[in-house]
């Protein structure tokens, strides 16, 4: 049995949840502090290139997919024409990507604090940022929660928030105020998508996300959770709100002549991922 505790593994230990995550790595490639955050790169030995934030598993070449397709796809095949998107976070810039096969799409602002993350995924995930350069794509480096409070009134048709989990940087995108700047930034029927944690482990911080979006009136709120092995108990969520209008119907037949672009994301995906599991249905 290998010892996980030594050189050839990282290992991402979650004490408060009582589990852990273990990749096999190579090396460690690089480790830089930057104003805000530890960013460290590992080579691994079956998921490519590992990027660690604060010592928590962000993004692996081999199964990045999952995580930014089901935070980009569902959104904007349920919005009926979809053009102006703000992520904020993203800084690999994998949700960048997805959002930029939307040919509807006229342009996306991604806000990310650490310009360091950019970088890093420019140099070891460069596939990800292989739409930095379209022109509809606006990289920029500054405080999310600042540029949601000044967007202009209903000027917005989708905004993604792609952070960390809410501490250190991402605390302040998981409350009433920062849920209010993006109800007032939607137009009507604009939708509000934000990664929402485990659905195994972190039910209370999912609840209270979700009060808190219908707290400040956004009319109706889905949360869709999807496969992610490298993140807490391997089952994570986005939880998505509406700002007039319910869930349910979405664009089925755009969606199923997008098969071809995307690796998870599907019509039937889609459709199944709104269906709540019965646990959930419990809690929320």
């Amino acid at each position: 049995m290998s010892d996980l505790s030594s050189p050839n593994w990282f290992t991402e230990q979650c004490d408060s949840t009582g589990s852990a995550f273990s990749l096999r790595i190579k090396k460690k490639v690089v480790e830089k502090q930057s104003p805000f955050q530890k960013i460290e790169i590992y080579e691994t030995t079956d998921f490519g290139h590992l990027m660690v934030i604060d010592g928590c598993t962000m993004v692996t070449t081999r199964e990045n997919f999952l995580y930014h397709e089901m935070m980009s796809h569902p959104a904007l095949f349920t919005h009926p024409n979809p053009k102006n998107v703000v992520i904020i976070g993203g800084g690999d810039c994998g949700t960048l990507r997805e959002v930029l096969k939307h040919d509807s799409v006229e342009s996306v602002h991604q806000i990310d604090i650490d310009e360091l993350v950019t970088q890093m995924a420019l140099k070891y995930f460069p596939e990800l940022c292989e739409s930095n350069s379209d022109p509809r794509a606006h990289v920029m480096f500054d405080d999310g929660i600042k540029f949601m409070r000044e967007a202009e009134a209903e000027s917005l048709d989708i905004v993604i928030v792609d952070s960390t989990d809410p501490i250190g940087p991402g605390e302040g995108l998981f409350n009433h105020a920062f849920y209010t700047s993006c109800l007032n930034a939607l137009r009507p029927g604009g939708i509000l998508v934000q990664q929402s944690e485990s659905p195994i482990l972190h039910q209370k911080l999912m609840k209270e996300m979700r009060d808190a979006m219908l707290d400040v009136g956004f009319d109706a709120v889905q949360t869709i959770p999807f496969p992610q092995p490298i993140y807490p108990s391997g089952f994570w969520s986005c939880t998505l709100a509406r700002k007039q209008g319910q869930f349910g119907e979405f664009r089925v037949e755009d969606a199923q002549a997008f098969a071809d672009k995307a690796d998870y994301y599907n019509a039937s995906i889609h459709q199944a991922g709104m269906q709540l599991p019965n646990f959930l249905k419990k809690v929320l």
